[in-house]
């Protein structure tokens, strides 16, 4: 029964192809190797076992009984036997699993990339979700709940029943029950290119206009009608065109991407006398700085750096007054302002982060570059985002200053604050980078901050809650530029990339519900984040837009310009004080700031 086992598991073993799992055929060839002829029979027996013959295992289980003492002392002299068997095998399966070894390694590398890719993969979606979050965060804090208003419309009407309200008018233009009533009240169409600059006059009864056809419109805005129109007299885009205060509106002062600074006198036949030179810049100027009370002086800026005071009373009218430096590097200007409660006091803003505040009564360029103090947001002022002024406001009694930066935000100083000073409101959610942007305060108390943006719409936030209050659709162009309050009423005009003049007010049913807004403010970000990315200078990107427009513009111009036209303007230039230079010669700095 015994040996009928052994063979059963001799074969089960063999079966499994394991030499090792019966260690009697170790026994029995150790037991016939005192002869020749016993190794030979005994390796007869092994290749058998190997082959997986049946009688190998019966003969050596059998042999194993009486000598199981003696295998543990002689295993060394049965290696030279059975180490041939066991190398083959071993040789055989160690080729096999290296082929598997070989495949396993390829399966590896080939899955390491796919490996690599969804693990990249899995990264930025996690990265993306997060990003996403992080932006639905950042626009649910721009756009969450606003305060109560300050100014109720039952109870203020109430008052005024009872004589107990002299200042209805004024309290409701400042009051955000009309603001975010604005609706599109008409446009005014008269120009034939972008509307870059509007002004009302000192009652509010006309709105004057200058466009990139180089022309000047004075509006009767209320009847839809030009009062006049007119040539200006400059070579290049017209960039702002005001009425000067208690001149009884008949002298509008301009500026121009010419560098020129005129002046055009108004007739009671709503017509234009003339147009005459008063200053030359030797870049661009944007913008013009009026003092509230003054017919005769203001200030004009230009890109290269200089601010003229004219006075329409002298001989020679344009005067230097300061020219714009940071330590010896000169600062080209986009925008100045005069301070309304302290005229001796402007601010001025351009190629760099800075708000400089000079008192014309003060200004020593060998002390600080004659500057009074400068203001700048903390973050911007060692940053490398080249972040440039496009436009400075004082508010209504110059107590705040108004800033709006390009691929930035909007930041309100107090102007009283010592130099330095960090800034004290932020409004966010607009776009301002394609080009000159402007901004405004808005109401009779400067409630409002209002912008246009690169998106197409204007934004007025609550300026002490930083919310945005309205959202309109201003500009099928794609750009708002342009923002003026009426003086005494609910009223806004605007302008941008469209050939129209827009006039809003409080005329809707009921209050804005903002549809759309989180989407704009969504795409404005990530738009604003991307170029930071790969921004190099102020709207360099747009240099390709900037040439095809101009290029239209001048055969434009060439179509209807005449022999004789602006001759007149040319025999009454009054600026032998300021540069000469044509527009030809103004070099590198005037391409740098597109116009609208």
């Amino acid at each position: 029964m015994s040996s009928k086992g052994s063979s059963t598991d001799g074969k089960t073993d063999l079966a499994n192809g394991s030499l090792s799992s019966s260690p009697e055929e170790m026994s029995g060839a150790e037991e016939g190797r005192e002869t020749s002829s016993g190794i030979e029979v005994e390796a007869s027996d092994l290749s058998l076992s190997l082959t997986g013959d049946d009688g190998g295992p019966n003969r050596t289980s059998t042999e194993s009984r009486g000598t199981d003492t003696e295998s543990s002392g002689e295993d060394k002299d049965s290696d030279s036997m059975e180490d041939t068997g066991h190398y083959s095998i071993n040789d055989e399966n160690r080729v096999h699993d290296h082929s598997e070894e070989e495949e396993e390694e390829e399966e590896e590398e080939e899955e390491q990339p796919r490996r690599h890719v969804q693990r990249k993969r899995a990264n930025r979606d996690q990265d993306s979700s997060d990003d996403e979050r992080a932006l639905e965060d950042w626009v649910s804090s721009e756009t969450s709940a606003l305060p109560r208003p300050r100014w109720q419309a039952l109870p203020a009407l109430r008052e005024r029943e009872l004589g107990s309200s002299a200042r209805f008018v004024y309290e409701a233009c400042g009051a955000r029950v009309f603001v975010q009533r604005f609706r599109l009240q008409h446009g005014l169409e008269a120009h034939t290119g972008c509307v870059n600059t509007l002004h009302f006059n000192q009652r509010g009864t006309w709105l004057a206009s200058g466009s990139d056809d180089l022309k000047v419109v004075v509006w009767d805005w209320v009847r839809r009608q030009p009062v006049l129109d007119f040539e200006s007299g400059h070579k290049s885009n017209v960039f702002q065109a005001k009425f000067l205060p208690n001149s009884g509106d008949s002298t509008l002062a301009m500026c121009a991407r010419d560098g020129q600074v005129r002046v055009a006198e108004l007739s009671a036949t709503q017509c234009c006398k003339n147009t005459k030179r008063v200053a030359q810049h030797k870049g661009a100027s944007h913008k013009l700085a009026l003092e509230p009370d003054s017919p005769c002086t203001f200030l004009s800026a230009g890109e290269d750096a200089v601010v003229f005071t004219i006075d329409l009373r002298q001989d020679r009218p344009a005067s230097k007054l300061v020219v714009t430096k940071e330590k010896e590097k000169k600062v080209g200007l986009y925008t100045i302002y005069v301070n309304p409660a302290n005229t001796h006091q402007f601010a001025v803003g351009g190629r760099d982060q800075f708000v400089r505040i000079y008192d014309q009564r003060k200004i020593d360029e060998n002390e600080n570059n004659g500057v009074l103090k400068k203001f700048c947001p903390h973050h911007l002022v060692n940053s490398e985002s080249k972040a440039n002024i496009t436009c400075l406001v004082y508010s209504h009694d110059g107590t705040e200053l108004l800033a709006s930066y390009n691929d930035e935000d909007i930041y309100l100083f107090n102007s009283s604050h010592s130099d330095g000073a960090q800034y004290v409101k932020r409004y966010k959610g607009h776009r301002n980078n394609a080009t000159v942007k402007g901004v405004n305060f808005y109401g009779p108390k400067s409630e409002f901050v209002v912008s246009g943006s690169d998106c197409g719409h204007i934004f007025l936030w609550e300026k002490s809650s930083c919310q945005i209050i309205q959202f309109m659709e201003g500009d099928k162009g794609g750009v708002v530029n342009c923002l003026e309050p009426h003086p005494h009423l609910p009223v806004l005009a605007t302008s941008g990339l469209d050939h129209d003049v827009k006039i809003w007010a409080p005329t809707a049913e009921a209050s804005t519900e903002l549809t759309g807004l989180k989407d704009v403010i969504k795409k404005n970000k990530r738009e604003r984040d991307e170029d930071s990315l790969h921004h190099t200078d102020l709207f360099d990107s747009h240099m390709l837009w900037f040439l095809m427009h101009h290029l239209r513009q001048r055969r434009h111009h060439r179509r209807w310009r005449e022999p004789g036209v602006g001759a007149t303007d040319a025999d009454s230039d009054e600026s032998p004080s300021s540069s000469d230079t044509s527009d030809e010669e103004e070099g590198p700095d005037r391409v740098q700031c597109m116009p609208s």
